[in-house]
């Protein structure tokens, strides 16, 4: 895959309304972002609702990065060969149509269907929206600059979720978390054929990887549905249909991802480590904000008002990223994240049965705030190390693909290990040590990168 633009014989002129078409990119990435986060603190509202218990809400979470995380490297290249402007409409249309649909979900089955199609619509939208900004800020340092914006605005988007559904699920009903989307996703619409150029005319050829994009999504799919309703031979159903994928990508003649490009030891272990670092921080916020309602009575609006620290921690850990990177290096700051997430983890996976916000809480929440913010992007950093143009789309595709997969993947494990708990909060502490354990692996990969660079280069 390849997000970014084909060279062109001639440089196209600047576009005249680029500041305002990229708020308007962002603005969609935003929502797409919120869609993440904002409905962890409804979840109890919504079991409530639908009479689901915890295994059978994480589908409302994990449902929505499953098959985007899943599509997205198909989304690149569907972006690349039928147009970009094209794509990001079709993606946006599909996020809106399908956030009305859960709004209006008439049972959980319902809804975890409309997550299916929200994280289409995102597979679709978010690479071409990163292709239409490469065109509209074709220059190196600008382009660095616009995705950066881009970067920044997503993140928001995550932060703005959490404390949005606390907010919306107390004051109005838990529907409006999806129903918001909506007008804002039709404005997109509306104004993106007026600032953002059409497609070229020129015509794309190429294949496209369909039984590869298939596994990749069916895959994790049934393991997650094995995971959650311990189901043995889904789960080894899922983890035949993902070696199935590898053969695949071996075979075939235009791969989502070519096998060679794991052939990069820092990038492989970089992605391995997202992997488990997503899982950890998706668990955190599903397992908190359960604790947060059903052990510690908090009203909807008191649990989204809990997570402020939380995401104060997180942006300032990343305004000090780049500044760390610079210091230490990108794999120690990424062993930097790591740790603090670690250490953030270790103190939750002590909580009490009915614990105090500021001794119980608190302090475990700041340090996994702290280290999802210096963690995450310092492996993102890693994980594009030594790219060129040729493999730079499919190096940002394989991170972002890993990081949804991963935090699905691992928020169904990690719920499946806290309900096979004795006890709830007992449940919840099991699950914390296990995704401390992750954290563990991730730190020890990291580790052994730095020393074997520091003994190549001592």
């Amino acid at each position: 895959m390849n997000t970014f633009p084909q060279a062109s014989p001639a440089p196209r002129p600047v576009h005249k309304h680029r500041t305002a078409a990229l708020a308007l990119l962002s603005l969609l990435q935003f929502l797409i972002a919120i869609d993440v986060t904002v409905v962890n603190v409804a979840l109890p509202s919504i079991g409530a609702q639908f009479g689901a218990d915890a295994a059978a809400l994480s589908w409302v979470v994990t449902g929505y990065t499953l098959v985007g995380g899943g599509l997205l490297l198909l989304g690149g290249r569907l972006t690349d060969l039928l147009g970009r402007r094209r794509m990001f409409l079709l993606g946006a249309a599909l996020f809106a149509a399908a956030s009305l649909v859960a709004g209006l979900a008439p049972s959980l089955e319902a809804l975890v269907a409309a997550r299916f199609a929200q994280g289409a619509g995102e597979a679709l939208a978010s690479p071409a929206a990163l292709s239409l900004i490469a065109l509209l800020y074709p220059g190196p340092e600008e382009r660095a600059k616009a995705l950066g914006v881009w970067g920044t605005i997503s993140a928001g988007g995550l932060v703005v979720g959490v404390l949005l559904s606390g907010v919306l699920t107390q004051l109005l009903h838990w529907r409006w978390i999806f129903g918001i989307n909506v007008p804002l996703a039709a404005a997109v619409l509306l104004l993106t054929p007026v600032l953002v150029r059409p497609d070229s005319r020129r015509t794309r050829t190429g294949r496209l990887d369909l039984p590869g994009a298939a596994l990749l999504t069916a895959g994790p799919l049934a393991v997650v549905y094995g995971v959650l309703e311990r189901d043995v031979p889904a789960v080894v159903v899922g983890v035949a249909l993902l070696g199935a994928f590898v053969a695949v990508e071996a075979r075939a003649k235009s791969p989502l991802v070519p096998l060679s490009f794991f052939a990069h030891r820092t990038r492989a272990v970089a992605n391995g480590a997202t992997v488990l670092l997503s899982a950890a921080l998706s668990a955190t916020f599903y397992l908190l904000t359960l604790y947060l309602q059903q052990a510690m009575r908090l009203e909807p609006l008191q649990a989204g008002l809990a997570y402020l620290p939380f995401c104060a921690a997180l942006l300032a850990a990343i305004s000090q990223v780049s500044r760390l990177i610079g210091t230490l290096g990108t794999r120690r700051t990424a062993l930097l994240g790591l740790a603090l997430t670690g250490a953030g983890l270790a103190w939750l996976a002590r909580l009490p049965e009915h614990g105090s916000y500021a001794a119980d809480v608190l302090p475990g929440m700041i340090g996994v705030a702290a280290g999802m913010g210096i963690g995450l992007v310092a492996l993102q950093n890693a994980a594009l190390q030594g790219v060129t143009e040729h493999d730079a789309g499919t190096a940002a595709g394989v991170q972002r693909s890993v990081d949804q997969l991963g935090g699905s993947l691992g928020l169904a494990v990690l719920v499946g290990l806290a309900a096979g708990g004795a006890a709830q909060v007992s449940g919840f502490r099991a699950a914390f040590a296990w995704a401390l354990l992750g954290v563990v692996i991730a730190g020890a990969g990291m580790w052994a990168l730095a020393r074997e660079r520091e003994v190549r280069t001592g």
